[in-house]
C-alpha cells in the first residue's frame, strides 16, 4: 500500500521521498521505479528523511494500526518544526486518531487521519481518500489527494478506468472531499469497511442458494453474477465475485473457490462497526450478522463435528429456476440497501456525539470509485442526500422506498426458502427484520419493559402520557415469583 501510493503520487508529478526503517528496502524500491515523472528520492535515515521534504512538511505513515503507527509518530515529532503535517493513511481506530490530532496539535504540530481505500490496486491507480482533521491542513493536502484519487465521471458516476504507470487518468470527478475534524475520516472509513462486510456476506449468501438450492456449479453461478454486474447490482465486488467463481485451481484443474477452506478472516474494522452502533444504540444488525458470520465460519472443526449430529432439511428446488435467480437477486438488492442505511444512519448519530458535520451527499459520492464498495448504486444515494441533507433513514428516500416496494416479494420468498431448506443466509433474515421493525409502528417492546419494571423497578413511559414521563407499577407481592438468595 505505502509503495504503491508513492508511486501514484509521483505518477502526477509530485516529487516524493521515501523511507523504510529497512533501508535496503528503500533502495530496492527505488531502484525498481527510476522514470518516475515526479521523481522518487530514497532517504537511508529517518533525519535525513525529514530534512529532505519542503516546509511546511507533509509526511504520510503507512504501517500498521495501533502501537506501530503511535511509535512512527513518536520517532518523527522530535524532527518536526511547528506548521508540520502528520497524515496516517492506515486503518486507525477513531479514537486513535483523535487523540493523536489532540497531541499532535499541543506540540504545534498538525495531523490528517485519511481513510485509504482500494487496496494495493486502488492505492496504486487511485483510491477513495476520506480525510479528517484540521481544515487548514487539509487545503494543504488537497493538491495531492486530489490529484491521486480515484475519478468518476461527473454525468453517471461510474469509475473512469485505464490508468497505467505514469500516466494516469485527467479528468473526472476526485473521490475525495473532507470529511470533517479529527477523527472523522477514520470513523467514515470503518463504516465504509462494516458496509463492506455486510456487502461480502450478502454475496456469499447469494451464492450458497445459487449453488446449494438450485445445484449451479462456481463457473455457472459465476455467470449469473456477471449478468448481475450488467444492471442494479454493478459493483468491483460483484465484479470480482464473477471473476473468481469462473477460476480453476492450477494445482487441481477443480474450481478455485472449492479448495479454498471455508473459514475467513477479519483486520476488526466490522467489529468497530459493530461495538460503535451498540455503544451509541443505532441498530445496524446486517454488519454485526457479517460479523458473526465471520466468526462462525471460523469455528471449523466444531461445524464438522456438528455436521454428524445436527439434523435438518435437505435441501431441495422445484420450481421455476429463472424466477428463483431473480428473486435470489432481489434479496441481494433489498438486503444491500438496508446495509447502507444501517452505516449511512451510524455516520448521522456519531456526528452528533463526536459533533461533526457530516457531508452524506460527497461521502457517497466518493465511494462511487476506488474503494471497495464503489457501485453504481452509490449514485443512488448521492442523489437521496442531494435532495435532502438531513435525511434521517435511506429507507425513507422515495428511490428506495419505491424499489424495496417493488422487490420486497422477491425477498421475502428467499428468506423462507432458505429458512424452509436449511440454508444459513444471515444478512438476508437481519436485513429483513430490520426493514420490518424499522417501518412497526408498534414493536413487542411495550412487554420488555413490563418485564424489566416487573423484575427491577426499571419503569415505563405511557402511550397516553408525554415522551420522557416514566412511570412505576406497584406490583402485588403474591404475583412476583419467589428467589433464593
Amino acid at each position: 500500500m505505502g509503495q504503491n501510493l508513492a508511486l501514484n503520487i509521483a505518477d502526477h508529478g509530485f516529487r516524493i521521498s521515501v523511507y523504510n526503517r529497512t533501508h535496503a528496502t528503500t533502495a530496492k524500491f527505488v531502484a525498481e521505479n527510476p522514470s518516475t515523472p515526479g521523481g522518487l528520492a530514497g532517504q537511508p535515515t529517518l533525519g535525513e528523511f525529514v530534512a529532505s521534504l519542503k516546509r511546511p512538511r507533509r509526511i504520510v505513515i503507512l504501517v500498521k494500526a495501533g502501537a506501530p503507527t503511535d511509535a512512527v509518530i513518536d520517532s518523527l515529532t522530535p524532527l518536526l518544526e511547528k506548521g508540520d503535517i502528520v497524515i496516517d493513511g492506515g486503518n486507525a481506530e477513531w479514537n486513535d486518531t483523535i487523540r493523536r490530532e489532540r497531541d499532535l496539535k499541543a506540540k504545534g504540530l498538525r495531523f490528517i487521519g485519511s481513510g485509504v481505500s482500494g487496496g494495493e490496486e486502488g492505492a496504486r491507480f487511485g483510491p477513495s481518500l476520506m480525510p479528517g482533521g484540521e481544515f487548514e491542513a487539509w487545503k494543504e493536502i488537497e493538491p495531492v489527494w486530489t490529484a491521486i484519487a480515484a475519478k468518476v465521471d461527473a454525468a453517471t458516476g461510474k469509475p473512469l478506468t485505464g490508468a497505467e504507470p505514469g500516466k494516469p487518468i485527467t479528468g473526472g470527478v476526485p473521490c475525495t472531499t473532507y470529511i470533517g475534524t479529527d477523527g472523522a475520516g477514520h470513523y467514515v472509513k470503518m463504516v465504509h469497511n462494516g458496509i463492506e462486510y455486510g456487502d461480502m456476506q450478502m454475496i456469499c449468501e447469494a451464492y450458497s442458494l445459487l449453488t446449494g438450492l438450485l445445484g449451479m456449479t462456481p463457473p455457472e453461478a459465476g455467470q449469473v453474477f456477471a449478468e448481475w454486474n450488467a444492471g442494479l447490482l454493478d459493483s468491483f465486488l460483484i465484479e470480482i465475485t464473477a471473476d473468481i467463481l469462473g477460476q480453476k485451481d492450477p494445482a487441481t484443474g477443480k474450481p478455485f473457490v472449492d479448495i479454498v477452506l471455508d473459514t475467513a478472516g477479519q483486520k476488526g474494522t466490522g467489529k468497530w462497526t459493530s461495538v460503535s452502533a451498540l455503544d451509541m444504540g443505532v441498530p445496524a444488525p446486517t454488519v454485526a450478522e457479517a460479523v458473526f458470520a465471520r466468526y462462525l465460519s471460523a469455528v471449523k472443526d466444531e461445524r464438522v463435528a456438528a455436521s454428524k449430529l445436527l439434523s435438518g432439511p435437505k435441501p431441495g428446488f422445484s420450481g421455476d429456476r429463472k424466477a428463483f435467480i431473480q428473486a435470489i437477486h432481489d434479496a441481494l438488492y433489498c438486503s444491500k440497501i438496508c446495509a447502507y442505511a444501517q452505516g449511512f444512519a451510524l455516520m448521522r448519530t456519531a456526528q452528533v456525539e463526536y459533533k461533526w458535520k457530516l457531508p452524506f451527499a460527497d461521502i457517497a459520492r466518493i465511494f462511487r470509485g476506488g474503494c471497495i464498495i464503489r457501485a453504481r448504486f452509490l449514485q443512488k444515494i448521492t442523489e437521496a442526500y442531494e435532495r435532502n441533507a438531513t435525511l434521517q433513514n435511506l429507507l425513507l428516500d422515495p428511490f428506495f422506498t419505491s424499489e424495496i416496494d417493488r422487490c420486497q416479494a422477491n425477498w421475502r420468498s428467499i428468506v423462507g426458502a432458505a429458512a424452509s431448506n436449511g440454508v444459513p443466509v444471515p444478512s438476508f433474515y437481519s436485513a429483513l427484520a430490520y426493514y420490518d421493525g424499522y417501518r412497526a409502528a408498534r414493536l413487542p417492546a411495550s412487554l420488555l419493559q413490563a418485564q424489566r419494571d416487573y423484575f427491577g423497578a426499571h419503569t415505563y413511559e405511557r402511550v397516553d402520557a408525554p415522551r420522557g414521563k416514566f412511570f412505576h407499577l406497584d406490583w402485588p407481592e403474591k404475583s412476583r415469583p419467589q428467589l433464593e438468595v
